[in-house]
Formats: structure tokens, C-alpha cells, sequence
């Protein structure tokens, strides 16, 4: 398939940098338009230089106030930023109910900073599959650093280390978080814990149960172990703000070991597997639909499942079976 004339010149000025392009990219990207395909086989070849930095965590802890010093700590070293938040979707559009310049304000009309919200569209994970593609398009405009923000759904976030390079958690005392976490297998995921809200009570006694959970905690000789860091990210007066820098200092040791090491290829290698396992899933779910359509057959296939003369495994199977051919069947 060849890219329509429109989507070539939106790619060219996307590779220069312009953010509207970007923009409309993603909107079709998103949309699923006819030359989808054609225009991510043309950006590809222009990503994978961006760090990615990923930011989860349970709704209420601060996520949205934390990404935004973290973009004006980024842009004070000089770096551009691309902002891609996942929010809850619209039951009936499937859009993002929040607004990015809502929650980060300030950034709006900065042109080292792109910001795109996303809706999750129901994936679990906490990533849409258009995310990826969405990442890849601001990796392409240029940008240093990009900010996946995760919508709080709590244990259903562990998609973001699939494309994040350094991710952090972000907890708070008195919401019984770090328990939480441990349980969803959340610290797992982080390699920065960031306990937020820190001028609350039960501050003290939440950093030491944090510090416990690494302290019992099995890690191969010379693998990085989660860092502990304290923050307050909203305070009345701007001096009241605390632990930035040590955040920065992290995320900067982080990505340090990761190029040190030679882990940034595994991280890499990992983000495209996962990629790959996507744009798979969603092919062949794409090439069975097309198949079914008109048919009839999926309604017949419900209804025998509703009588119990037949149950989903059977019938996925026997679908599989019908719309993707075998090695033989291919050989013959």
C-alpha cells in the first residue's frame, strides 16, 4: 500500500519537527485510517533515540503534578519533551475523558513540549495498542525525552515497563500503597519508587516499609535495585517543594546503568517483542472478524454457547482452524 499525498507530506514535516503534523499523525494513527500502516513503515526507521521514561501508579498520588516538574526539570538541562497520557476512555467514544492542558498547564505553548492524551480503550495493561505507534510518532518529531503517564488503574499497569527505559512508581503514605504494590507485583516494575506526598503523616513509617521490601528482596549480583525517593510535588510555597533534584539525580544513575551495562539493548529488544506481539494480535483478530462478517456464523457461535452445546475454546479453535491455514495446508 502506497501513503496518500497528504499522509507523505504530513510525515516529511513531522521528521522536521513540526507539532501539528504530529498531531494529526496520531489522530489517524488512532483512527486507524486506511494508510495506518504505510505511514508507521515510513517514521519507523527515524525512532528508537528518544529515553522513555514511564510514570505509574494508583489514582490520587500525584502522578499528573510529578510529570509536570519533571518536564520543567527536562527543559531547564535543555531537552525537549513529548508528553503521551493514557486516561480512562469514554465508554461511548472511546476517547480520553481528561484533558492534557488541563493538568499541565503551564507547558502548553512551549514549543520543547508535546503533550498528547490517550485513551486506554479498555486495554488492562494500561496501554491502548495505538500508544506504541503514538510513541514512535513523537520519537520521530525529534523529541529527547518522552513521559508515558499510566491512568491510575492501580494493578493493571504493568504494560508501561514494556516500553519505558526507566519507570517509576509513585505511592503515597497513608494509602496503604506500598502494600499494594507489593501484591500487584508493581515494585517489581519500578526501578524508582517514588513516595510522594511526603509532608503527610506516616511518612516515616511508609519509607521504611518500602526500604524493608528491598531490603528482603532477591537481586541478581549487579542489578540495578529500586531507588527510594521522597518527594512533595504540591505545596503552598514553591520552597516547600522538596526532592526534584533527587528524582532527576535517580532517573539520570538509572539510565546510566542501563547504557553502562548494555542493558538499553535488552530494554529495546524487549519493547519491540512486545510491539510485534500486538500488531500480531491485532491482525489476525482483524483477518478472523473479516472473515466471520456477513456469515452469520458469530451469532450462531454465541447462541450455542448459550444453549452449552458448545463453549468459547471450542470455538475459537475451530475458527483458528476455518481462517488460518496450517503449515501443511500451505505446503500442499
Amino acid at each position: 500500500m502506497t501513503v496518500s499525498k497528504n499522509s507523505g507530506n504530513l510525515v516529511e514535516h513531522l521528521l522536521a519537527g513540526d507539532r501539528r503534523a504530529a498531531a494529526r499523525l496520531i489522530t489517524m494513527v488512532e483512527n486507524e485510517t486506511d494508510d495506518h500502516h504505510e505511514i508507521m513503515r515510513r517514521i519507523y526507521p527515524n525512532t528508537g533515540h528518544a529515553m522513555i521514561l514511564g510514570v505509574t501508579g494508583a489514582a490520587g498520588v500525584g502522578k499528573s503534578s510529578l510529570t509536570d516538574h519533571v518536564i520543567g526539570k527536562l527543559r531547564e538541562q535543555g531537552k525537549t519533551v513529548g508528553v503521551v497520557l493514557v486516561d480512562p476512555s469514554s465508554p461511548f467514544t472511546g476517547g480520553a475523558f481528561l484533558g492534557d492542558r488541563i493538568r499541565l498547564q503551564r507547558h502548553a505553548r512551549d514549543e520543547g513540549v508535546f503533550i498528547r492524551s490517550m485513551a486506554s480503550r479498555g486495554y488492562l495493561g494500561g496501554l491502548s495498542r495505538a500508544t506504541y505507534d503514538v510513541i514512535r510518532i513523537i520519537e520521530a518529531m525529534g523529541r529527547d525525552v518522552i513521559i508515558v503517564e499510566t491512568l491510575g488503574a492501580g494493578q493493571d499497569e504493568i504494560d508501561v515497563i514494556h516500553i519505558a527505559q526507566t519507570c517509576l512508581l509513585v505511592v503515597t503514605p497513608g494509602m496503604g500503597d506500598d502494600i499494594q504494590a507489593m501484591k500487584a507485583g508493581l515494585m517489581e516494575v519500578a526501578h524508582i519508587v517514588v513516595l510522594n506526598k511526603a509532608d503527610l503523616e506516616g511518612t516515616d513509617t511508609c519509607l521504611r516499609h518500602l526500604q524493608a521490601t528491598m531490603d528482603v528482596a532477591r537481586f541478581d549480583e549487579g542489578a540495578w535495585v529500586p531507588r527510594i525517593v521522597a518527594t512533595v510535588s504540591v505545596a503552598s510555597k514553591r520552597e516547600h517543594i522538596q526532592g526534584l533534584d533527587e528524582l532527576m539525580a535517580a532517573i539520570a544513575e538509572h539510565q546510566e546503568y542501563l547504557h553502562k551495562n548494555e542493558a538499553i539493548d535488552r530494554v529495546k529488544f524487549q519493547r519491540i517483542e512486545q510491539e510485534l506481539g500486538l500488531i500480531f494480535k491485532d491482525a489476525l483478530q482483524k483477518l478472523v472478524l473479516k472473515g466471520l462478517k456477513g456469515t452469520g456464523k458469530k451469532k450462531k457461535y454465541i447462541q450455542k454457547i448459550m444453549e452449552g452445546k458448545s463453549d468459547p475454546y471450542s470455538v475459537v479453535e475451530e475458527v483458528m482452524k476455518t481462517y488460518i491455514l496450517s503449515r501443511e495446508e500451505r505446503q500442499t
